[in-house]
């Protein structure tokens, strides 16, 4: 066996710096934008624009992280982009400009995700791919937590063009990264999922794509994130409103209680899913997201930050594992892993456009603890879709199972 040590290395590298690339400038765009004269519905207009092209990409983006060879190349071109489009909104903050950088930014980030698990994949194979789900979140939410600390710190200073100078300095990481893993180690064929599962005939020469089983974990996800997208942005809103707390005092603290449990979870999950099987994980995911919701609307003290942004990190880091893990065994031997990965990329973001609007017309019309108790109900509604299909669906059954029940 070839030794791989470097490569995951600087994987696990690339998965710190892109933490920060993928997402743009993020929320200190619309500042930046409210900053140049843009109303908040002409900004709300221009966010939205760029999640619907990242909608409309992430599968065809994952067919073709299937179908290449050049994983590594698509990568550095998509941290590229971003940082490019991200550095032409300070030449200008012309509508037409700031269109078609938000456009091009959500394209190229929407390709990172599927580049990433089959570049993992095709490194470490099914086998291996448990334990590296969970570093390569670990090092993930890491640099999530060190960008915003340092974006922080330097917008502080020098304002909005200090954060993109943070972001420019992860993409030149995640460059670095690319360059130090070893193509000829990718093995191209396991990447996309077209090494065979002996106990069982390629899921393609079964049933058409995308499988059944495949719509029920699509769905099950967008429920997840229709109920968890919105509840971190309306307890910051809540504990403003009601306990007069500073918003950015507090928003840091979410985030940080969050991405530090995260990373934790995440390690755990790895470690645990060979024998216990992704599908216990992704049905704690879906049971902590409604008592999260009922701690959130109850526990009247800004305080609850705490318990409800751990059990946010438990819901998340577990997520993040199971996820990409339970499909890129569902559909192994298929030759689609990464297609069906942005086939459920697609579920996650219009579970979580909705999300908002459904927390903020339900804040609006009634109370914030009656919004809270609105979204634990929809990861309710998923867990009991994904109990029924686990029944209903033996190949999801058996995805779901770690070695200990499939020995």
């Amino acid at each position: 066996m070839e030794d791989k040590t470097r490569s995951l290395a600087f994987l696990s590298l690339l998965c710190f710096g892109l933490a920060d690339v993928r997402d743009g400038l993020g929320p200190f765009l619309g500042v930046y934008l409210q900053g140049h004269g843009w109303t908040a519905d002409k900004i709300g207009i221009i966010m939205s624009l760029g999640d619907a092209m990242a909608l409309l990409c992430a599968a065809p983006l994952g067919a073709l992280t299937d179908h290449t060879r050049a994983k590594r190349a698509i990568l550095a071109a998509a941290a590229v982009l971003i940082t490019l489009a991200c550095g032409a909104l300070f030449l200008s903050a012309a509508p037409l400009a700031v269109g078609v950088s938000r456009c091009v930014q959500a394209v190229a980030g929407a390709a990172v995700g599927p580049l990433i698990a089959g570049v993992t994949l095709g490194l470490v194979g099914q086998d291996g791919l448990p334990s590296r789900l969970g570093v390569n979140e670990a090092w993930n939410h890491a640099g999530n937590a060190a960008s915003a600390a340092l974006s922080g710190l330097v917008g502080w200073y020098y304002g909005i063009v200090g954060v993109f100078w943070v972001m420019a300095a992860m993409a030149a990481l995640s460059l670095a990264a690319v360059l130090g893993i070893n193509g000829r180690q990718i093995d191209h064929q396991v990447a996309r999922g077209l090494d065979v599962d002996a106990s069982r005939p390629p899921l393609a020469s079964r049933r058409g794509f995308p499988p059944r089983s495949l719509w029920a974990v699509a769905l099950t996800v967008g429920l997840f994130h229709f109920g968890n997208a919105a509840m971190l942005p309306l307890l910051g809103q809540s504990a403003v409103t009601r306990f007069g707390s500073n918003p950015a005092l507090y928003t840091a603290g979410t985030v940080i209680v969050a991405q530090a449990t995260m990373i934790v979870a995440a390690l755990l999950a790895s470690r645990l899913a060979v024998r216990r099987g992704y599908g216990a994980f992704f049905l704690l995911a879906l049971c902590v997201l409604p008592v999260r919701g009922l701690v959130a609307g109850l526990y009247a003290s800004e305080w609850v930050l705490l318990p409800v942004q751990i059990l946010d990190g438990v819901g998340n880091g577990t997520l993040g594992v199971a996820m990409p893990g339970l499909v890129a065994r569902l559909l192994r031997g298929s030759g689609h892993i990464n297609l069906g990965l942005g086939f459920v990329m697609v579920a996650h973001g219009i579970g979580a456009a909705m999300s908002h609007a459904y927390a903020g017309y339900i804040a609006h019309l009634f109370s914030y603890e009656t919004a809270f108790f609105a979204l634990a109900l929809a990861p309710c509604v998923g867990l009991v879709l994904y109990i029924v299909s686990l029944r209903r669906f033996p190949d999801l059954h058996r995805a779901s199972q770690g070695e200990g029940h499939r020995a």
